[in-house]
C-alpha cells in the first residue's frame, strides 16, 4: 500500500506535468477538488495535500469560491534597497498594478517603536498592493505622520508614484534609511491577500527613514512572496582622499 506523501507527490507530479505540457494551460480551472480527488481514487485530504504542494512552488492559486487555478508564469520583482524612495522594480517585461488606499489611525504596538512616536500618535496608513492581471503580487504598508500629509492626498488610487512623489515634496530632507530583510511565513492574512501557501517564504522588509533630526518620517512593511522576489543592495565605497604632508 502506498503511503500518503508518496501518492501525494505522484499526483502533483502528474499535475505539474500536464500544466508544463501544455495540457492544462495558464489560467484554467483545474477541475473541483472532490472531481480530483476521485479521479485519482484519493480522499479529499490526500489530495489537498498534492495541491498544496503546487501552491507552494506558485503552479497553482486557490480563489475563495472559486476554485483552484493554474497561475500564469510570475514575473520576478526586484527591491532595490538603500534609496530614498520606496523601489520594487519589476522585469522589463512585465506589467504591475498598484492599487493604494490611505486609512487614518493612530499608532499602536509595533508602529509605536518602529516610528518612535507616544501610542495614540495620528498616523495615516497607505496599503499598497500590486497586482499581475488578476493575481495580487506584493504588499507593503507604508506609515506616515499626520502632520507630514499634505491634505489633497486621495483616500484610494491607482498610482503609488503620484501619492509617493506628495509626500516627497512634503518631507524634510531625509538623512537615514534603514532596511532590515527576514524570511519568514506569511500570516495568515497575508497569504490570503497575496493568494500564496501558508508554506511559502516570504521576504519581509521593514524600511525605516528619519531626517536629519532623527525624526522618523517613514516607516514601511513590503511582504513579497519568496517565489518572485530578490533584493538587491549596492554599496558605492568612495576612496580616502590623502591629506597634504601624508
Amino acid at each position: 500500500m502506498r503511503s500518503v506523501s508518496s501518492l501525494r507527490h505522484t499526483i502533483a507530479d502528474d499535475i505539474r506535468n500536464k500544466i508544463s505540457t501544455g495540457r492544462i494551460k495558464a489560467g484554467e480551472r483545474l477541475p473541483s477538488e472532490a472531481q480530483l480527488a476521485s479521479d485519482y481514487a484519493v480522499s479529499t485530504a490526500t489530495l489537498r495535500s498534492a495541491l498544496a504542494v503546487l501552491h507552494g512552488e506558485g503552479l497553482v492559486e486557490k480563489i475563495h469560491g472559486k476554485g483552484n487555478f493554474v497561475r500564469y508564469p510570475l514575473r520576478r520583482i526586484t527591491y532595490r534597497g538603500g534609496g530614498l524612495t520606496l523601489r520594487t522594480e519589476p522585469s522589463a517585461d512585465s506589467v504591475l498594478r498598484v492599487s493604494v488606499r490611505a486609512t487614518n489611525l493612530q499608532a499602536h504596538s509595533q508602529l509605536i517603536g518602529l516610528l518612535g512616536v507616544p501610542a495614540g500618535s495620528p498616523l495615516t496608513e497607505f496599503l499598497c498592493l500590486s497586482h499581475e492581471g488578476q493575481s495580487p503580487h506584493s504588499l507593503a504598508r507604508i506609515y506616515v505622520p499626520r502632520d507630514l500629509l499634505p491634505t489633497d492626498v486621495p483616500a484610494a488610487s491607482h498610482c503609488y508614484e503620484g501619492v509617493e512623489a506628495t509626500l516627497a515634496e512634503l518631507r524634510p530632507p531625509l538623512a537615514e534609511v534603514q532596511e532590515r530583510v527576514s524570511a519568514r511565513p506569511p500570516t495568515p492574512e497575508e497569504a490570503a491577500t497575496l493568494r500564496i501557501s501558508s508554506a511559502l517564504a516570504v521576504l519581509a522588509i521593514t524600511r525605516v527613514v528619519s531626517d536629519p533630526m532623527g525624526r522618523v518620517v517613514e516607516a514601511a512593511l513590503l511582504v513579497l512572496p519568496g517565489d518572485r522576489a530578490d533584493a538587491l543592495f549596492t554599496t558605492h565605497h568612495m576612496p580616502h582622499e590623502r591629506t597634504s604632508g601624508q
